[in-house]
Parts: structure tokens; sequence; C-alpha cells
């Protein structure tokens, strides 16, 4: 009785296994692997049929039992064959997931190289429109200089070009930023150091800047990537930390280029970069940027410890 019993519940598991199996023929797309090992499931079933027909026969059957055994074999044959093949499976969606992360990085390198490309388009139409503008008033003012002859007028006259003055250096130094002419023209290194050199003037902090890659190119969407991530570090510094000094070293080692930043300000905890409110800082942007290149960003920070961040590219 017991074996009975154990016999109906076992042929009732391997019908819904059968069942269950056959049903995801269809969403592997009838695979080989998966049909062996869905026909195993019924032969299972079919072997549990030929023991409950045995039982109540009461006396063995030499030919039944012989089905039975050479079921057994053919589907441990067929389970071996359909493990082996259904790697092909994992292969595909290893395959698959390659993909998408391809096709990710692609978007995203067509994302950044767009509005790098706005900006350069921006910074041209800046510099070469209101330049000429401002330019042409800075003209007709020193035109009028030997005209206006009571000191009121010249007063006026001299803010009035001092105003221009002004602006036409804002528009350089806006057109500048928006698209650099220095990383363009002569790579990363002189960039940072051009850039650096400015935030020095301030006086608002002390950033020493080192490098060992002076006359060396990257890749373009590289130089970027690293010169935007350094402009978003350094602001973040200025804005948040409280920093008086910021040092940056920009190293090639073998094929990896390295670049390490650390300030001295007051520190935060990374772990509230989790919460969605606390991503205003532009970190995650650099690290989808740094990411975009095959690059990887590690960020560091303690309350009262400052920050310390590393940006690692392949050349």
């Amino acid at each position: 009785m017991i074996r009975l019993i154990a016999l109906v519940i076992s042929f009732v598991l391997q019908i819904i296994a059968a069942s269950i199996a056959l049903g995801f023929m269809k969403l592997t797309k009838y695979r080989l692997s998966w049909i062996l090992l869905s026909l195993s499931f019924v032969l299972m079933a079919v072997r549990k049929v030929i023991q409950f027909v045995e039982l109540f026969r009461g006396t063995p059957s030499y030919f039944w039992q012989m089905v039975d055994e050479w079921l057994g074999v053919t589907i441990s044959f067929m389970i071996i064959v359909g493990v082996i093949l259904i790697r092909e499976i994992f292969y595909s969606l290893k395959r698959a997931e390659s993909d998408r992360l391809k096709t990710e990085k692609r978007v995203l390198n067509a994302i950044i190289n767009t509005e790098e490309n706005e900006k350069k388009r921006f910074a041209k139409d800046l510099h070469d429109g209101l330049g000429p503008l401002l330019s042409t008033v800075k003209m007709s003012l020193s035109a009028l200089n030997g005209k206006i002859n009571d000191s009121y007028g010249q007063e006026i006259l001299k803010n009035t070009n001092h105003l221009v003055n002004e602006a036409i250096s804002t528009i350089k130094e806006v057109s500048n930023n928006l698209s650099p002419h220095v990383l363009t023209n002569f790579g990363l290194s002189s960039a940072i150091s051009a850039f650096t050199a400015k935030i020095n003037q301030t006086k608002v902090l002390d950033i020493d800047f080192k490098s060992n890659m002076e006359n060396q190119r990257l890749e373009n969407e590289k130089e970027v990537v690293i010169y935007r991530a350094v402009c978003e570090l350094i602001n973040n510094s200025i804005l948040h930390s409280g920093a008086s000094r910021i040092e940056i070293d920009l190293s090639k080692h073998e094929k990896f280029i390295t670049l390490q930043f650390s300030d001295n300000g007051r520190g935060f905890d990374t772990s509230r970069l989790s919460l969605e409110d606390n991503k205003g800082m532009g970190l995650s942007n650099i690290e989808t940027r740094v990411k975009s290149v095959d690059g990887v960003f590690i960020l560091e920070s303690n309350p009262g410890k400052g920050t310390s961040a590393l940006i690692k590219v392949i050349e």
C-alpha cells in the first residue's frame, strides 16, 4: 500500500514536471537541449506507469522489466545530452547581456558626443557672433573719445568702455569653458594645468597639479571625459567641501592612465550618495562618463577627513 501511494505521488509529480517542461519549450524557441530534457520528464512518467501496472500484475514480467531498464538508460542519456547542450542557452543569455551593455555604451557615447558637439557649436557661435559685435561697439566708443570734451561724458565713456571690455573677456572665458581650445590643441595635461592656474589666480584655494603626460595625447573622448571629471571634482570642492588645498596627479603607467584627486575639505558620508535626493553634486555624472570609456571611478570620503577620487582608464 505504501509503495502504491509513493508510485501515485511520484507519477503525479512527473506529469506536472513534464507539463511545465513542455510549456517552456516555446519560450526556449524549441532548442534541442530543452526538448531532450522535456522528453526525459515524459519518459519518467511512462516508467511510473509501467511500475504501476507491474505492481497490480503481481508477477513481474521480464519484458516490461527490460523496457523499464532501457527507458532508464534512455532517460539518463537524454538528460546528459540535454545538460551539455543547455549551455547554449546560457551562452545566448550571456551574449544578449553583452549586446545590451554594448548598445547602452553606444547610446551613452552618442549622447556625450552630441553634448560636446553642441557645446563646441554654442561656444563658436558665442565667440564668433557676440565677440565681433562687442569689438565693433568698442571701436565706436574709441571713435567718440576725441569728440566728448566734458568730464561727465568722458567718465560715462570710460565706464562704458570698461563694461564692454569685461563683456568681451567674459565671452572668451565662457566660450573657453564650454569648449576649451587648450584641450583640443594641446591635450589633457595642458588643459588641466591651464584650468587649475586660473583657479589659483583667484586665491580661493591652492591647487597642486602634477603630471608626467605633458606631451602625450589620448583619444578625444577619453581626454574630454577626464577633463570634465576634473572640473566637476574641483567645482564640488569649491562649492561644498570648504577645502583650502587640492592635489591632482595625472599619470601614465604602462597602458593605464590614472588621475588621483584629493582635497582637505570637510568630507562627507559617501553612503548618502545612494539616496536619490543626494545625487546633485555631479558625482553620478562623472561615474557614468568614466564608464562610457571603459574606465573606473572610485570615490572615498569621510566627514572631517576630506575627499579623494581615482579615475583609471586604458590608454
